[in-house]
């Protein structure tokens, strides 16, 4: 008999693409090449041994698995096996996808019993089970049997009142073993993401300018916020392209104006899937100055001083916030729980890739009793204390060009 293993994922990180032929007894999904010893830097107390106890290193290799000296091991991606004797085994690490996916909201087709993982720990989830289990679909040619299943995970979705978003990595992955002989073959097919479309923007009617710190993540941490705010985006950069849960690190600053005494003060501050700033669905980052409080992920405000080295620093605010997708929510889906909560299948539910940013901005004038600063760790009920009287030529909507958030291959 012929054995192939094939992986198909969509928007699955951290996967590779190379064929790999062999006469071994299994089949797996291979590891992206020239990053073999990234993908084996498990830690020891994490290692789960691949192969029988008494496999070679050569043997280990030839099945895609990582060799320390002493044991093979599953590596930090995702692995096939469909063994001749009519089990398919699907080994998971957490950190196939950016951000890391929650092991247990991954589940096959048919969430039967005898489905679930055999075996887990905090890094790998186990499964087994027979080819003609848990939903397999069975397709028969001649002198040939696929077997094929899908497994996909569930995303934490957060409902506001005027849109649902999620922060998490979308995993789907189709699984197929197919017997037609006596070698092995593993393939892998990548969906490609979608083009990124031209930027758009929406100028606000006060000379209010707002724009996004250039800084990016690295491997030990995030850039600090003087760092970050010492660069911003250029209208040719855009559209923007940032991870899910990445910081999107924002200014909003006053122009052409020298009067020390102004100060630049942000009512409200959302997101939005389109250009348009009143358009739905909608998700707020800062609610009379405050960071949204029925975000699981607060905003976080950045103070702005003398030490900023800024000529006027009152006519500048910054914060950041980690960024997310919009997810096409129905009704049934909302109802499953409050802002920070909840569940949704990604299958029903697709995630928008665009997010425009938009602040409702004024100046404000200090006097005594009102220094012009929100009152962020007050009551709700006080929160409207914080809220300042302004005419109309004192007040503007701004609004920011295209951020998309992409799954890195």
């Amino acid at each position: 008999m012929k054995l192939i293993g094939l992986l198909a994922l969509g928007l699955l990180l951290g996967c590779v693409t190379r064929a790999q032929k062999s006469t071994n007894q299994w089949t797996q999904h291979p590891s992206k090449p020239g990053d073999t010893d990234l993908s084996c830097e498990v830690g020891a107390h994490q290692k789960i041994r691949c192969g029988l106890p008494d496999i070679s290193a050569s043997e280990c290799k030839v099945i895609n698995c990582c060799y320390d000296g002493n044991m093979c091991y599953y590596g930090r991606h995702v692995t096939l096996q469909c063994t001749k004797d009519g089990q398919m085994i699907v080994v998971i690490c957490r950190d196939a996808t950016l951000p890391p996916v929650n092991l247990e909201s991954l589940s096959f087709i048919s969430n039967e019993p005898g489905c679930g993982p055999v075996d887990s720990t905090s890094a790998f989830a186990i499964y087994q089970f027979s080819v003609t289990a848990c939903g397999t679909i069975i397709t028969e040619e001649p002198d040939v049997v696929t077997y094929e299943n899908a497994m996909s995970a569930s995303y934490e979705v957060s409902v506001g009142t005027y849109g649902t978003i999620t922060r998490d990595s979308r995993f789907e992955l189709a699984v197929q073993c197919r017997y037609a002989g006596t070698s092995t073959e593993a393939t892998v097919i990548q969906v490609e993401p979608v083009p990124i479309p031209p930027p758009v923007a929406a100028p606000g009617p006060l000379n209010v300018e707002l724009r996004l710190g250039s800084g990016r993540h690295t491997a030990k941490g995030y850039l600090n916020e003087e760092v970050v705010f010492d660069h911003f985006y250029v209208d040719s950069d855009y559209p923007v392209t940032k991870e899910l849960k990445e910081p999107v690190y924002v200014e909003v600053r006053i122009l052409g104006r020298t009067d020390p005494n102004l100060v630049l003060t942000l009512k409200r501050c959302w997101a939005t899937g389109d250009s348009y700033p009143h358009s739905m669905p909608q998700w707020d980052l800062l609610v009379h100055g405050c960071p949204y409080q029925d975000d699981r992920y607060k905003t976080t405000l950045v103070r702005v001083d003398s030490s900023s080295g800024l000529e006027f620093p009152s006519h500048h605010r910054r914060f950041f916030f980690k960024m997310f997708a919009f997810v096409s929510t129905s009704t049934s889906d909302t109802g499953k729980g409050g802002a920070g909560k909840g569940g949704a299948d990604p299958k029903g539910t697709p995630l928008r890739q665009k997010v425009y940013i938009h602040c409702e901005t004024t100046v404000c004038k200090p006097h005594q009793g009102n220094n012009c600063e929100p009152h962020c760790y007050r009551g709700k009920r006080d929160l409207g204390s914080t809220k300042q009287t302004t005419t109309n030529s004192d007040s503007a909507l701004v609004s920011s060009l295209e951020i998309q958030f992409v799954d890195p291959n």
